[in-house]
């Protein structure tokens, strides 16, 4: 079986190397070289067409986002950005999702040597789960508009929803597609510390519904969507006709955390028939089991089809454990979602 080839793209030469160490030692991938800058990158990338590129962010001569867009207009290809954990790469890692990048990973902080385990783990897989997405260009939308006044009411039905690769895009448009009056939404996203409470404030700016980073304790309620803190795990939990979340450690379940699987088990356990279920685009499995015990406990589940997912992983097994009692492509998923909420 032939090797993903990778491009390592970073100025930093002990990221480079760190970076193609980690990826050599697995045998079902090859780094074919790496680039201290985009303009040596395009010349490697057409002279060694690599399967995956990874990016660093912040770059001298040409910062990675600019790299990006052109690079996707041009010839394109997987791309997995490397990011800082700073606000302001939370900010352009974003705006790179938005440009076509598949996903992205962390550098590690401070002392490299100390974290380099985590990250191999996470940096491999992220590989090739690139290497098997589909690379599409993205179409910005224009913001729906949001009415202004009201309070919110107490919520009846609860849209749960999970997504990992491509998960960005997808939540986006999902809760982009919610009307203003929708009813409360929960949703976990495997995201890192940090990028969550940036990622719900992008959203917020661009959905009609409100969307914020779920802190303990936070009603779910009509108009707004709560997305589980970076390493955290969010469940629901019901009393009499108020419907909350809690936001809690614990150990990471099915290698993540926030798991999927946590918040669809708890909805199961709480809510039964009161909760409307999806699974998106994501690599892996987490998800797939909390939503049958939603289907069985009597929600309605959806999940994403192959052909608009970036990656048919966590659909894919919810699928084969009968858990989805439909198959949708990602653009009719929230108004369907509405629709069962009405039912």
């Amino acid at each position: 079986m032939a090797r993903t080839k990778v491009l390592v793209v970073d100025d930093s030469a002990l990221m480079r190397q760190l970076l193609t160490d980690i990826l050599s030692r697995d045998r079902e991938l090859e780094v074919v070289g790496a680039a201290a800058d985009p303009y040596a990158a395009w010349d490697k990338i057409k002279l060694l067409a690599p399967d995956v590129l990874t990016l660093d962010v912040e770059m001298p001569r040409m910062d990675g986002l600019t790299f990006l867009e052109r690079l996707m207009s041009a010839r394109p290809l997987p791309v997995l950005m490397v990011s800082s954990l700073t606000e302001r790469n939370c900010e352009t890692t974003f705006r790179a999702l938005e440009a076509g990048a598949v996903d992205f990973v962390t550098k590690p902080k401070l002392d490299v040597s100390t974290n380099t385990l985590g990250l191999a783990e996470e940096l491999v897989a992220k590989v090739k789960a690139a290497a098997r997405a589909r690379v599409r260009p993205r179409a910005k939308q224009p913001p729906p508009p949001r009415p202004g006044g009201g309070g919110f009411r107490t919520t009846h039905k609860v849209i749960a929803v999970g997504a990992s690769t491509g998960g960005c895009e997808a939540l986006a448009v999902v809760l982009g597609q919610l009307p203003a009056d929708a009813p409360g939404a929960v949703a976990v996203i495997h995201m890192p510390e940090g990028f969550t409470r940036s990622f719900a404030t992008r959203l917020d700016r661009c959905c009609a519904v409100r969307v914020s980073e779920a802190k303990d304790g936070d009603r779910v309620v009509p108009g707004h969507a709560l997305i589980a803190p970076g390493n955290f795990h969010l469940e629901v939990v019901r009393s009499g006709a108020v419907t909350a979340v809690r936001v809690r450690g614990g150990p990471p379940v099915n290698r993540h955390r926030p798991a999927v699987d946590v918040l669809f088990q708890s909805c199961a356990r709480e809510l039964g028939q009161n909760a409307v279920g999806a699974i998106l685009t994501g690599m892996g499995g987490d998800g797939a089991c909390g939503l049958l015990e939603m289907r069985r406990a009597g929600a309605r589940t959806v999940a994403q089809d192959e052909a608009t997912c970036v990656v048919f992983g966590m659909p894919k097994e919810a699928i084969a454990l009968g858990a989805a009692a439909e198959v949708l492509p990602l653009e009719r998923i929230a108004p369907r979602l509405v629709q069962l909420t009405a039912d």
